[in-house]
């Protein structure tokens, strides 16, 4: 078990729910909050956003490439326009807790966390490109003491041994993930969630969906996935590369709910005679021996 904002994250316990904004408020803070509010609505357990430095993350060959975006004509611009500020994460902060939810983002990069480090965030998510062969970055998320959730993306076992064993196991969450998006149903590979069950005992074990789907995420949980994390979205058609493979309100609030129904309806898988079967077994029985005289 792993605590996210003293809520206990584990096979023990009630499904991790997190709604993934990243970057789907197209860099405009109303987006933004609309988004909160869809999470909140829904009864999501927290929300997620990504933080780069874009000067770190890029090769200045990259930003200049041309790329037509509301915000200019390069990939820079493009990825500039995408990005909060101080300014901007002040106000999540603030407006996440007027609202009882949890936020937490995924940095790309030594400054991003300690960027992050002020806003003293409740864990770490490691984006699957940062992690193949990235020990030295594992190692500094890991020197704030926070618990971290490791997504696998594009990572072989001999990857996710490796950063597991640079990461402190005990604070520490894996995410099953395939890096495709939207991702094919018959790419989602879900038993895997079984597999690092299996191979990690004593890990929290997660899923970070990219489907356009519902029923594949909450196929997750039933095979035992402790948090569930999907991309959220106000509308398809937005701007966005992220926009085809996230979830819109409904979408978002009947996973919630369906992952709730199937926690309450899954029992303990001990037998036992309930006393309203007792009745109608009798109830049942009686008739039938009525009949039988008859």
């Amino acid at each position: 078990m792993v605590k996210i904002a003293n809520r206990p994250v584990g096979p023990s316990y009630p499904c991790f729910v997190v709604a993934e904004i990243g970057i789907n408020h197209n860099g405009d803070l109303a987006i933004a909050k609309r988004l909160i509010d869809m999470a909140v609505e829904a009864g999501c357990d927290a929300v997620k956003f990504q933080k780069r430095t874009i000067e770190l993350c890029y090769t200045p060959e990259e930003l200049e490439v041309p790329r037509e975006s509301p915000w200019g004509e390069t990939n820079g611009d493009q990825k500039r326009g995408l990005e909060f500020g101080q300014r901007e994460y002040e106000k999540i902060d603030r407006y996440c807790r007027d609202n009882r939810i949890i936020w937490f983002a995924s940095p790309w990069d030594e400054p991003s966390v300690d960027f992050l480090e002020q806003f003293n965030p409740p864990c770490y998510k490691i984006p699957s490109p940062r992690v193949r062969d990235e020990d030295d970055f594992l190692r500094y998320v890991r020197s704030k003491g926070r618990p971290v959730i490791l997504s696998t993306g594009a990572c072989q076992m001999k990857h996710i041994h490796k950063a597991v064993d640079v990461l402190d196991e005990s604070n520490l969450i894996i995410t099953h993930c395939v890096l495709q998006y939207p991702c094919d149903d018959a790419n989602l590979n879900l038993r895997m969630v079984e597999t690092l069950r299996k191979i990690y005992p004593h890990i929290p074990v997660g899923y970070s969906g990219h489907e356009k789907g519902l029923a594949t995420s909450l196929m997750a949980v039933v095979l035992g996935a402790s948090l569930v994390e999907r991309h959220i979205t106000l509308d398809h058609t937005m701007y966005g590369s992220d926009q085809p493979a996230s979830l819109e309100k409904i979408g978002l609030v009947r996973l919630v709910r369906d992952i709730r129904v199937w926690e309450n309806a899954r029992g303990d898988g001990v037998n036992r005679v309930l006393a309203t079967e007792e009745a109608n077994f009798q109830k049942l029985r009686r008739k039938h021996e009525e009949l039988s005289k008859s």
